[in-house]
């Protein structure tokens, strides 16, 4: 089973300047392919979107986990992911076309995340649904996938750009000492920090969540 991804900017109509950040957008995805790649890496399509895909759940949570903090608070993105299969589409265009439930399933899941945001949960931003039929524990693994998306979108949507950094910056393994130089503070007041934001509450629900996937969804 493979993972799509569609990706739009949030807000992208009242950007300042909407340019810069598409390649804030783009420079952010290319760093994040160093530690979380994917068979294919987001890219921009039409409009405000990115597609992308994925091999493994466990890689399309935590690049995606990545992406969302290492971003300015304005160049957010929102996530739809959809697992299952991605199958190309003969065509005599130049470029690659791409069709299947995968890629379906990522249109309801960013659908899903729209709706909410715009409801009762202003801060959701990814979400994932299925486009095949999937055994009962799996479904139900999803649900469960979809209950810490909302926590990790709650607990990041909260964080200054300085706790987005620092939890970033700890997520990729640099040392407290190496952050709070570059911040110009303590390394007392980084560990504050990431204390105060949650940061190792997430990593370890991510951990746990990703430790013991059903079969079908690795």
């Amino acid at each position: 089973m493979q993972f799509a991804v569609i990706a739009d900017i949030v807000g992208s109509r009242k950007l300042a300047d909407r340019g810069r950040a598409q390649l804030t957008i783009e420079d952010a995805v290319r760093e994040v392919e160093g530690f979380a790649p994917a068979v294919r890496a987001l890219v921009p399509t039409v409009g405000d979107e990115f597609q992308g895909v994925y091999a493994d759940l466990a890689t399309a949570l935590l690049a995606l986990a990545l992406l969302q903090l290492r971003l300015p608070l304005d160049a957010e993105l929102r996530f739809g992911i959809g697992a299952g299969e991605v199958r190309a589409v003969t065509s005599s265009a130049d470029h690659a076309i791409e069709d299947g439930p995968g890629w379906w399933a990522a249109r309801r899941a960013i659908e899903t995340v729209h709706r909410w945001e715009e409801s009762r949960v202003p801060r959701a931003r990814t979400w994932i649904a299925s486009g095949d039929a999937q055994a009962p524990e799996t479904t139900a693994f999803l649900s469960s996938v979809n209950a810490y998306l909302v926590t990790k979108d709650h607990i990041v949507g909260g964080m200054g750009e300085r706790a987005r950094r620092l939890t970033y910056g700890t997520w990729l393994g640099r040392s407290q000492e190496s952050l709070a130089a570059e911040e110009g503070i303590t390394q007392s007041a980084v560990s504050q920090a990431l204390a105060r934001a949650g940061s190792s509450a997430l990593s370890l629900g991510l951990q746990q969540l990703t430790s013991n996937l059903p079969e079908a969804l690795r």
